[in-house]
């Protein structure tokens, strides 16, 4: 009888060398733009000393992402996946590297920063919607939520050492030698990503690329469960404009530098990171829709408890424990998004799911931005954890299928309320090339 545990489930990483090497690709990655985080905003912030363009930065990045994610989710339910991805990642590798170069110039330039921002966030969401449409094939859904927590674990322990390593690299040295790394670290991806296998969709018939963007489109806010958990991501991603606020805290309130700016922006990945890891018996949650929402709402209403830490420590606990609930809705909403939607619009059903929260994102970001004009960090910390606690109430009162959804353990490893048609499931999956459906031993 198998045991249950808190802990993550890691068997996939054993079992499995496609999702093994994704899994290393992804902490490659992870490290490489954990890194930029601190560099792009620090360096804007230097460059113009004003918080707004630190916001107009982070937004063109996620504007580039969106158009990126809203194109990708077409082209990855028809091209070949492992191409698409590979071609992001060499992309971004590319304008990490023209990223190092132009801070060589004796007066580095504000536009190309705003112009790469653009290229790395359109090539990044190619990349990363050709592989979220890749996911299911290589793991199985079966296994979708093992590999969800896994993925979440990877994510934050990136983003929880890239940002002090950068800020560290940046203090002892200089910003270019962090683009570098960066660019480097994004190039040693392609070595565990080139092993993956051809991944070739299906052959869609008579519809056209824009008729299957609307079918997608249709699906996600014309469900009213999942339609719910799109609203609930939205709050989440908006939230996440609170670092913006980051540099003002560090260098302002606190007194200090890139160090620890860097200590910012690894506390929420950090408090997410100790969600991960303990998120072995998640999937035995009975009312995951009211978890999600009532995890939602406990992680925006500590951000308001920023506008009273008055010391480097308190930020830190705070912006950990916003992580570690906003982690709890961020799994979530991925098992509830994957396991209610039907397999033939799984890519743009999760391409437009990511993409409505990139847009969140850079609205936050915006917004967030253009108050500091006008309010104190403490005071837009207060106001944005507010409005976005009495929205996640407001879903929690509109979407009542989302509100009362109740779920077996059978249920969450079956196809998005598909009949029970192993066969048909299968026939409905975009299937691997035959040549290289079996992996190589001697190359894992």
């Amino acid at each position: 009888m198998k045991k249950h545990t808190i802990f993550v489930d890691v068997s996939l990483l054993k079992s499995n060398p496609y999702f093994r090497m994704v899994f290393i690709a992804r902490l490659f990655s992870l490290l490489a733009l954990g890194m930029l985080t601190v560099a792009v905003p620090l360096q804007v912030h230097s460059l113009t000393g004003s918080n707004f363009h630190v916001g107009i930065i982070l937004a063109l990045d996620g504007a580039g992402m969106l158009v990126g994610l809203l194109l990708g989710g077409v082209l990855a339910d028809r091209y070949e996946r492992r191409q698409l991805i590979l071609t992001g990642r060499i992309a971004c590798a590319l304008g990490f590297s023209a990223l190092a170069i132009n801070c060589y110039f004796a007066s580095p330039s504000l536009l190309a920063l705003y112009l790469l921002s653009l290229w790395s966030g359109f090539f990044g969401a190619i990349g990363i919607t050709a592989l979220m449409a890749a996911i299911p094939l290589l793991v199985g859904r079966e296994n979708l939520a093992k590999a969800g927590a896994l993925s979440m674990l990877t994510v934050r322990i990136g983003t929880v050492v890239s940002p002090l390593i950068g800020g560290m690299i940046i203090a002892m040295a200089d910003i270019s030698w962090n683009y570098t790394a960066a660019a480097i670290g994004t190039f040693l991806t392609l070595i565990p990503l080139r092993r993956l296998p051809k991944m070739q969709a299906p052959k869609v018939a008579g519809e056209s690329p824009l008729a299957s963007f609307v079918g997608g489109l249709t699906f996600i806010y014309g469900n009213n469960l999942v339609c719910g958990v799109a609203a609930i991501g939205l709050l989440d991603a908006v939230s996440k404009g609170v670092r913006v606020l980051f540099p003002a805290l560090a260098i302002g309130q606190f007194g200090g530098g890139a160090f620890e700016l860097g200590l910012l922006f690894s506390a929420v990945p950090l408090g997410a990171s100790l969600f991960a890891f303990t998120s072995g018996r998640m999937s035995e949650l009975k009312r995951p829709g009211l978890t999600m929402i009532l995890s939602s709402m406990l992680a925006f209403a500590t951000l308001g408890l920023l506008s009273i830490a008055s010391q480097l420590w308190a930020a830190l606990l705070i912006l950990g424990l916003y992580g570690y609930f906003g982690a709890i809705s961020a799994l979530l909403q991925y098992t509830l998004i994957q396991g209610h939607t039907p397999t033939p619009l799984l890519g743009r059903s999760n391409s437009l799911w990511t993409a409505q929260n990139v847009a969140g994102d850079s609205l936050g970001a915006l917004v967030v931005g253009s108050l500091n004009k006008l309010l104190s960090p403490a005071s837009c910390a207060l106001l944005l954890g507010t409005v976005t606690t009495l929205g996640a109430l407001t879903v929690c009162w509109r979407s009542k299928p989302l509100r009362r959804l109740r779920q077996t353990a059978r249920e969450n490893t079956q196809a998005g309320g598909e009949p029970g048609n192993s066969s048909a499931r299968e026939a409905a999956r975009p299937q691997l090339d035959p040549a290289a459906a079996e992996p190589d031993a001697k190359s894992m």
